[in-house]
């Protein structure tokens, strides 16, 4: 008889919710659990500790395509310090990226609050760098 805990005992002991799982297992970032005989899923202490690491990966910042990625050099086992270094620089020099263009939005932005003492409709220029990162990014994410 399979033994577990079921998906409300898990969202507890996570901090997640019941949703966010079963969000997560049909992403195939957490495996298929066992399922009792009334049809319940089981999950193991494994799977808490799986949960534990995508939420802390998120909460870095990582989206859940970079989680996905880690979870595999997790699994594969075979030359992850390299791969989990390598893939971690390219994190940071995309973040110090980031950080450069907002940077130089945020200067714009208190330029236009300078010269219109913030009465002015126009886009704000964070805001407008918000939305051509995000572009790029999922334009170069889908080449």
């Amino acid at each position: 008889m399979p033994q577990g805990v079921q998906i409300g005992k898990l969202a507890r002991a996570t901090g997640l919710s019941v949703d966010t799982i079963r969000f997560y297992e049909k992403e195939g970032l957490l495996r298929e659990p066992t399922r009792s005989q009334g049809g319940f899923r089981l999950y193991t202490p494994r799977d808490v500790d799986h949960l534990h690491f995508i939420r802390c990966a998120q909460e870095l910042g990582f989206s859940l395509a970079e989680v996905r990625e880690l979870l595999l050099i997790q699994n594969e086992n075979t030359h992850a310090c390299t791969q989990v270094r390598d893939f971690i620089r390219q994190k940071m020099n995309d973040l110090k990226r980031l950080e450069h263009s907002l940077k130089a939005a945020l200067g714009e932005c208190e330029k236009a609050l300078r010269r219109d003492d913030g009465d002015a409709h126009e886009c704000c220029p964070v805001l407008e760098e918000l939305a051509r990162t995000g572009h790029n990014r999922k334009t170069t994410h889908e080449n």
